[in-house]
């Protein structure tokens, strides 16, 4: 699924119009990145929770060359899905 289709079905479930729709997922997405670089996590309970992780430097290779390269340390966003969330995936209740 795709963001346009998303934004058909949220529109279709919720009665609202696609502009709706959309300002609400561009308004949803912004406040969880906002709050990720602020440091917070987001946790939304029996779906999941959006954290940031912390990649130290280290080395690596490039593939072609074999060259060993310094790859920097950075943050990146992580997702862990609830418990509730992951049963449904795995075929459990519906």
């Amino acid at each position: 699924m795709n963001k346009a289709e998303l934004i058909d079905k949220l529109a279709k479930d919720a009665g609202i119009t696609k502009t709706q729709a959309n300002d609400a997922l561009d308004s949803f997405t912004n406040a969880v990145v906002a709050s990720l670089k602020k440091g917070d996590r987001v946790t939304l309970v029996g779906f999941g929770t959006f954290s940031v992780s912390e990649r130290s430097a280290r080395n690596g290779r490039n593939p072609q060359t074999g060259e060993v390269i310094k790859i920097k340390a950075r943050k990146v966003p992580k997702f862990k899905a609830g418990k509730e969330f992951s049963t449904k995936i795995a075929g459990g209740k519906k």
